[in-house]
């Protein structure tokens, strides 16, 4: 007797059959059997005054409800130099989106609302890209070209965004391996989002403008891991140079992944380089699921070209759409919707705790704008409609065995292009892994965000004359910039300074702080690296940071221990204080520590008694607890005054 479908049971099978492998399991083998293969777009905003083409103040933002008015705008195509339109471009003008604009005046001008061209390029920027590039070990061009990169989404309102190369072909040296760079562009930043609901998708300007850079990779990375690996080095080798933003949000990659057989799909806007790796993992598992459900679809489906939806209109109260959280009196119009031979493609694997039919709702939501829940379907997990509705749904659409089905609905003025999406998804899945940009979340899954973007969106920006490069410029670039990364990470290996201090200690820029310690000082790198990357950052973890503290203060701090000749034991305490008060002067922390400076024989001199004293009160044989409760009495009165290490040394039964 055959079995009737259980979508649960074909979701876990499809999975299986896929060879799916949780992250943390995976090997290298699994990434070579599948073809995984990723590259990077690290974007990272500079530090300078003034925006990139205009003359706004830099990196000053504003709350979502911060603005002194609002500009709607309606985005529309237009042709490339070639004279073809860009898929994404097509895309997002099918949405029918109402662009809003929040403006603040002290962050924008007529340049960012585009009534006005742009003014002459920030020098300042420039200079740091150049600087950026050659730390990349990229060749500089001869001559900066300002292009147009066209950009739809509404996140920059002149519809397009204006984009420099300046440095092309370098490389970054990871633990393991060399990975070549193909470029570093110098680029102005977008808006930040709002909201995006339905038709309408709101923005704040502050950010806008101001400049960035981006660097970007081939896809010589083979596994997640790598691909953190490579974020991470060209976050601290940017920020090596002190010319860069620090902070949420001032960097950001997007990630392109790919699978054998699959194609390369960006995830958009990625911020923490610690989600890199589940996402670039499932993805290119998700694209491993979307080859398999081609495989089964061209095998049952033998005349492709002619395969197409079928739909009917219904009322949405015969089939209990309130249980989906669609309301009793809803006006919203709904459609049935028959997928011919798709039975066990909806339910099929995509990601952890997803399948297909995700795949249509998200477009439907970015495209149709039509928020979710926006259809139910014949393979769902839990069934809220029940299995009467949907013999009544299969009945009126004529079904047959094979056949998978849609329960659909939305605004009338939507339904015409949700249909269109549904079929066109559908249709998608014949070929395979379509071109997309996809966003992320942190639990490392991703959904639909627009259509990938392809070279016909470029063309060059008639508003801003080219700008020669001569070679005296760069020579003198050459000579200012900073040590690599890789070459930090070395030194910090033969500082024997401990591991898990090296990503903060890069994050932060802080090498420099241990190099002056250690030569200047003469205070071990080891000793500053624990005191800044478990201490600080401890104290950072508790305590918001005020603006008068900065990582020299450490360095003044340990200046001051040195000079008065006081043990380095002291640090943390003063720290502590310090990062909390930071106008503060060391002796005032001392004085607040109750800190009295005595003499080594004063503190030697008190060991005799307690050892005395012990023997009285003791309470176990063992001579190691009394030493522990002769240490624990001196440890206050010894901190700064003498080394610890010396003084237990000192301690004898």
């Amino acid at each position: 007797m055959k079995q009737p479908f259980d979508p649960r049971r074909n979701h876990a099978e499809t999975q299986q059959k896929i060879g799916y492998v949780p992250r943390k399991n995976a090997t290298q083998a699994d990434y070579d059997r599948i073809g995984f293969m990723s590259g990077l777009e690290v974007h990272q905003q500079l530090k300078t005054g003034k925006k990139l083409f205009c003359r706004c103040p830099s990196g000053i933002y504003q709350k979502a409800d911060d603005f002194d008015a609002e500009l709607i705008r309606h985005m529309r195509p237009t042709l490339s130099e070639l004279g073809e339109y860009d898929g994404t471009a097509l895309m997002e003008f099918r949405t029918r989106k109402n662009i809003v604009y929040r403006i603040k005046n002290e962050t924008a001008c007529t340049y960012e609302v585009d009534d006005t061209p742009p003014f002459p390029l920030n020098m300042d920027a420039l200079a740091i890209s150049i600087d950026l590039a050659l730390l990349s070990k990229m060749k500089i061009v001869g001559e900066v070209h300002i292009t147009r990169k066209q950009y739809l989404d509404g996140s920059i309102p002149t519809g397009f965004q204006r984009t420099a190369i300046i440095g092309i072909e370098g490389e970054i040296e990871l633990r393991n391996k060399k990975v070549r760079l193909i470029q570093l562009s110098l680029e102005e930043d977008s808006c930040r989002e709002v909201s995006d609901i339905g038709h309408v998708r709101v923005f704040r300007t502050d950010r806008l403008g101001m400049p960035l850079i981006e660097t970007v990779t081939y896809p010589d990375f083979k596994n997640p891991d790598e691909v953190k690996e490579g974020a991470d080095y060209i976050r601290f080798l940017n920020r090596s140079s002190g010319k860069v933003l620090t902070g949420i949000g001032s960097t950001r990659a997007d990630v392109n992944v790919s699978c054998r057989g699959g194609t390369r799909v960006e995830i958009k806007g990625v911020s923490h380089t610690g989600w890199m790796p589940e996402l670039t993992h499932n993805e290119a598992y998700r694209q491993w699921a979307l080859l398999a459900i081609k495989e089964t679809l061209n095998a049952k489906i033998k005349d492709i070209s002619g395969w197409k939806i079928t739909w009917k209109e219904v009322k949405p109260k015969d089939f209990k759409l309130e249980n989906l959280g669609v309301p009793k009196n809803t006006t919203l119009k709904t459609y049935i919707i028959n997928l011919s031979q798709f039975r066990g493609i909806l339910s099929h694997f995509t990601q952890p705790g997803k399948m297909f039919a995700d795949e249509i709702s998200d477009r439907l939501k970015v495209i149709a704008c039509i928020e979710k829940p926006n259809m139910a379907h014949s393979e769902m997990s839990e069934d809220a409609i029940g299995e009467r509705a949907w013999t009544k749904v299969r009945s009126l659409l004529s079904s047959r065995e094979e056949d998978a089905q849609i329960i659909f609905w939305g605004p009338e003025e939507d339904i015409k292009t949700g249909l269109e999406t549904i079929e066109e998804r559908c249709k998608m899945a014949f070929a395979g892994v379509p071109n997309e940009t996809r966003k992320s979340f942190e639990d490392g899954t991703t959904i639909f965000e627009r259509v990938l973007p392809g070279a016909d969106r470029m063309y060059p920006d008639t508003d801003s004359a080219p700008i020669p490069l001569e070679d005296s410029v760069i020579d003198e670039a050459v000579k200012c910039i900073p040590e690599l990364v890789s070459v930090r990470i070395r030194q910090m290996v033969e500082w024997r300074v401990p591991e898990d201090t090296h990503t903060y200690i890069l994050k932060n820029n802080l090498v420099p702080i241990l190099e002056r310690a250690q030569t200047e000082l003469h205070i071990p790198a080891r000793f500053t690296a624990s005191l800044l990357a478990h201490s600080l950052k401890h104290i950072q973890g508790h305590y918001p940071a005020l603006p008068e503290f900065s990582y020299e203060k450490v360095y003044d701090l340990l200046k001051y221990l040195v000079d008065r000749n006081l043990d380095l034991a002291i640090a943390k305490k003063i720290l502590f204080h310090l990062y909390q008060h930071p106008k503060m002067d060391f002796d005032s922390v001392l004085i607040t520590l109750n800190f009295r400076e005595v003499t080594e024989a004063e503190i030697l001199s008190k060991i005799p008694f307690l050892v005395k004293k012990y023997k009285e009160i003791r309470t176990s044989k063992k001579d190691a607890a009394g030493h522990r409760w002769i240490m624990g009495n001196l440890r206050k009165l010894t901190t700064g005054n003498m080394s610890l290490k010396e003084l237990s040394e000192k301690i004898q039964f």
